[in-house]
């Protein structure tokens, strides 16, 4: 995969944080810094499928067997005995 440098500002404390949370998880801080923003995105990704495929169900409907008509009447669903 090809990489590019990027240049960014923290916390000196959130810098120090994380170099320390990297060494004990056994990581570069390069690493540590970019797990973030990869899980970010595969879950965005993954939001914006199951969305889309979620709407395109609801837009078809469901087969119920019932071919559009419905033999119960209302009171009928709800009789409360």
């Amino acid at each position: 995969m090809e990489r590019q440098n990027l240049t960014m500002s923290i916390p000196k404390r959130l810098l120090k944080k994380a170099k320390i949370l990297a060494a004990t998880l056994d990581k570069s801080l390069s690493e540590l810094l970019r797990e973030t923003p990869e899980q970010r995105v595969r879950e965005t990704d993954g939001y914006s499928k199951t969305k889309n495929r979620q709407l395109k169900l609801l837009k078809t409907g469901y087969n119920l067997g019932t071919k559009g008509k419905v033999k119960l009447k209302r009171d009928e669903l709800y009789d409360k005995r």
